[in-house]
């Protein structure tokens, strides 16, 4: 049994930390950024904000219609505009358990999101920039018919828009581990070691919090290498979803979807990005869209 992780904040999950992953508590350390790796991407053009100061990156926090939810990635398209990536259910109108994105609904495309990273359970905090929903897997499999259910159940990624007026206050890097470094194709096997950076309203702005690792369960041929289950310290809880994940060279492997309760309990499953990303190259109209890899070395602390 799965649960989304989150639309709605409404029940605060404990942050469990425990043995159920000892093997992966880490020491909590800054990336470094000695030196800097050049963002590639079609929109060559496009000037990134400093990583240290700008607003809007991964992690940044996304609120659309009153839900928020975490950045995975930043990603751009031939004409050189900016969009940041989260998870298609943070758009969703269905409840919590509805993680089917064949037979829930969402909000319409051209739906508004506000970009913050202070947000908590009374108030979204303060904006920092603006943009527009304009891809949903979920929107888009519903006009497709999409039957194959692998596809229906793990293809969670939507895509806003920044506003041509924001976009020089974005940086593609993850906060504290840095990258993205390209995206990964082969997926996780059993033990392997992955990275994220989740950004819920419900650890009330104690970004200490924010930085996990974790381990792959390894991944299960039945679902077609739609999704990779996995544990970390601790656990993605309501807010994080949408969140980007990254294996242990920096590559981006998946976006957070859901939190399972059943039969691995407090287990997260994240999309894969590669299969996610090609539906999106494929169905949103967006010519040339691309994931852009971070400015800032990927520096894992183990």
């Amino acid at each position: 049994m799965t649960h989304s992780i989150l639309r709605r904040a409404g029940a605060v999950l404990a942050l469990v930390s425990t043995a159920l992953l000892c093997a992966a508590a880490v020491a909590a350390a800054p990336a470094q950024a000695a030196r800097s790796v050049p963002a590639r991407s079609a929109a060559t053009a496009v000037q990134w904000a400093p990583a240290a100061s700008a607003p809007i990156h991964p992690g940044t926090m996304m609120y659309t219609d009153g839900a928020q939810c975490t950045a995975n990635f930043v990603y751009t398209d031939s004409a050189g505009n900016v969009y940041v990536g989260y998870a298609a259910h943070c758009a969703g109108t269905g409840g919590q358990t509805d993680t089917n994105g064949c037979d829930t609904g969402s909000v319409p495309l051209g739906t508004p999101v506000d970009f913050t990273n202070d947000g908590n359970l009374l108030s979204e905090g303060t904006i920092v920039g603006h943009g527009t929903l304009v891809y949903s897997s979920w929107v888009t499999m519903h006009a497709l018919g999409t039957t194959d259910a692998n596809t229906c159940a793990y293809n969670d990624l939507a895509l806003v828009k920044v506003d041509a007026a924001d976009a020089g206050k974005v940086n593609p890097s993850i906060p504290f581990w840095g990258g993205p470094t390209g995206i990964d194709t082969d997926g996780t096997a059993a033990g392997d070691r992955v990275y994220t950076y989740g950004n819920s309203s419900l650890r009330a702005g104690i970004t200490q919090l924010s930085p996990h690792t974790g381990l792959s369960l390894g991944d299960d041929a039945a679902d077609g290498g739609w999704s990779h289950p996995l544990y970390t310290v601790s656990p993605g809880i309501p807010g994080d979803s949408g969140s980007g994940f990254v294996s242990a060279d920096g590559k981006a492997v998946g976006v957070l979807s859901t939190l399972g309760l059943a039969p691995l309990p407090l287990s997260n499953n994240i999309g894969d990005l590669s299969k996610e990303l090609a539906f999106a190259q494929a169905h949103s109209g967006i010519a040339g869209l691309s994931l852009v890899p971070g400015t800032e070395p990927f520096s894992p602390i183990l």
